[in-house]
């Protein structure tokens, strides 16, 4: 194990204690048999910090040609640093963040509208969805303030100004924050979702 976990050490975050890489590696070998709350930390949930992967209960969100916005979960998606009150900017900083949608509506949306077709099995696809295996959807499990199950919709990006988040109330906006194994997860995710330098296409 000592061999195995020195030879993944380069991909791991160097800002963990030696402890805790080897706690995030011992759970990245469980994976996809894990995802479950352990994706998730109360350790930060009292911090007025906005942290990448935050869960947030209600934001607004537009479905674009569509032009009614609404009220939505949603998943941040810019990073920590650059939603940082402390990181000023000529402009003023704009958080990006995906809805979040029950997962069950979810499959109740997909048998109503039939969108499977007959070469694509339903449970299969809830079973992709589950071990993070479709690239545009991170799958949530429940937790105590998310309720249910939920999936962020990382191909349905929407944005607002940073000062719509009151870092005073984030303690009752906040759904839930990643622990460092489904930060990890997340990043990988997004990672693939937004950047394939192996695209197959010459450019020159």
């Amino acid at each position: 194990m000592t061999e195995e976990f020195d030879d993944f050490k380069t991909h791991l975050p160097d800002y963990l204690t030696g402890a805790a890489q080897k706690e995030l590696f011992e759970q990245l070998k469980q994976f996809p048999e894990n995802i479950d709350a352990r994706l998730y930390t109360q350790k930060l949930e009292a911090d007025a910090t906005l942290f990448q992967g935050d869960g947030l209960n209600s934001l607004w969100v537009a479905d674009l040609p569509n032009e009614k916005i609404g009220l939505a979960r949603v998943m941040v998606l810019s990073n920590t640093c650059d939603i940082n009150p402390e990181n000023k900017r000529l402009l003023g900083p704009r958080i990006l963040y995906c809805p979040i949608i029950s997962f069950t509506k979810y499959q109740k949306l997909l048998a109503t509208e039939g969108a499977l077709s007959e070469k694509v099995d339903a449970k299969d696809h809830f079973d992709s969805i589950r071990k993070q295996r479709i690239s545009s959807m991170f799958y949530l499990p429940s937790n105590e303030r998310l309720g249910e199950e939920g999936i962020a919709l990382l191909d349905r990006i929407n944005n607002c100004d940073a000062q719509a988040i009151n870092l005073e109330e984030l303690f009752a906006n906040r759904l839930f924050t990643l622990s460092d194994y489904g930060f990890y997860l997340f990043l990988f995710k997004i990672s693939i979702h937004f950047t394939r330098i192996r695209e197959g296409v010459q450019r020159n």
